[in-house]
């Protein structure tokens, strides 16, 4: 599956060849297909590609299904038994993960790399106290052999994120949204994972708990140097929090650089016209953008450029041939024809 030749590492797996030390995550060419009998793959991830720094917070954007989940669960290796990676590496510190056993990658979650998932409630148990909840990942992972070490670990885990330890007997439904989200990124951060993945935690959150959780999550992680890929819609919030940018469409990657570069300096149309549908506060009078049309169907896709039926600025070629991603600065690249000059 992988297309690059592993070199001998001393913890008895392998080491992917070129794979930086001072990184935390590299992803390289992930794609991933979901299969349905008697219907045409859907090639929901093609060659994405990126890397995660230790501390770094890195905003992964785009239209409703682009792939931003899809990718994450793919990280995490929870995809649904329709789910198939087909091709690409995750490389965790020095470990393929997709070369992991099913019983060393449940090593992985949770202890290392954790996941704050979409939909508190419906992510938490309603019937469980939030506590044992708490308290169940870290029994599972971390070998304490008093009860009263797990207690006191999820005590402060609770008045880490801004709840009361008294509360740790109550139940998902007697905690409002937004301490249903605190209890949520409490339960990520358990394990003392490296990479905490944020799935659009913010999400039917009203406008005052967002930002709370949002500093909360900033707090957490220059005070616990925790790595966090944070999937959203919202370009304010990426521009806030985020060090770099994962623009998605259509399963590919569209653009990808430091915030700054991506905010002042795009060069994908797509990137282009997402910054056009975001309020600008200096021009108070002006027009929001849209983009006319809709992301293409995953097992329908167009020819050539997946975003050229939509695209401004496409030419023919863009109809013929998928661009190649072109790297236009140490950290900076897009997938388009356009910045091929």
């Amino acid at each position: 599956m992988n297309n690059v030749q592993p070199t001998p590492s001393t913890n008895g797996h392998t080491r992917p060849n070129g794979f930086d030390p001072s990184l935390l995550l590299e992803v390289r060419d992930l794609s991933v297909n979901f299969v349905n009998p008697g219907q045409p793959p859907a090639r929901a991830l093609e060659r994405v590609s990126f890397q995660l720094r230790p501390g770094e917070i890195l905003g992964v954007v785009g239209e409703s299904g682009c792939g931003k989940s899809t990718l994450m669960l793919s990280l995490m290796r929870l995809l649904g038994p329709a789910g198939r990676i087909t091709d690409g590496q995750v490389i965790f510190r020095d470990r393929d993960l997709l070369d992991l056993s099913e019983a060393e990658m449940t090593q992985v979650r949770w202890k290392n790399i954790s996941m704050i998932f979409q939909g508190a409630m419906n992510a938490l148990n309603p019937v469980r106290r939030v506590g044992d909840q708490i308290g169940e990942a870290i029994r599972h992972h971390i070998p304490f052999t008093e009860r009263a070490a797990v207690e006191k670990r999820v005590s402060d885990l609770l008045e880490l994120v801004g709840i009361a330890a008294r509360r740790r007997g109550e139940y998902p439904h007697q905690f409002s949204g937004g301490m249903r989200q605190r209890a949520m990124i409490a339960m990520a951060l358990a394990c003392n994972p490296q990479i905490v993945i944020a799935d659009e935690p913010t999400t039917a959150l009203d406008v005052m708990v967002q930002a709370q959780i949002l500093e909360l999550l900033r707090r957490l992680c220059r005070e616990l140097e925790v790595s966090v890929l944070f999937v959203t819609h919202d370009l304010g919030v990426v521009a806030e929090i985020c060090d770099s940018v994962l623009v998605m469409y259509g399963g590919v990657v569209a653009e990808y650089g430091d915030v700054d570069t991506i905010f002042n300096q795009p060069r994908h149309p797509y990137t282009q016209e997402l910054l056009k549908a975001f309020p600008n506060l200096s021009n108070l009078n002006g027009k929001l953008a849209s983009i006319p049309g809709y992301p293409p169907r995953l097992d329908a896709l167009p020819a050539g450029c997946r975003f050229a039926p939509r695209c401004p600025a496409a030419m023919e070629r863009c109809h013929l041939a998928a661009p190649p991603v072109y790297a236009l600065g140490p950290q900076h690249r897009a997938s388009c024809y356009l910045v091929d000059s």
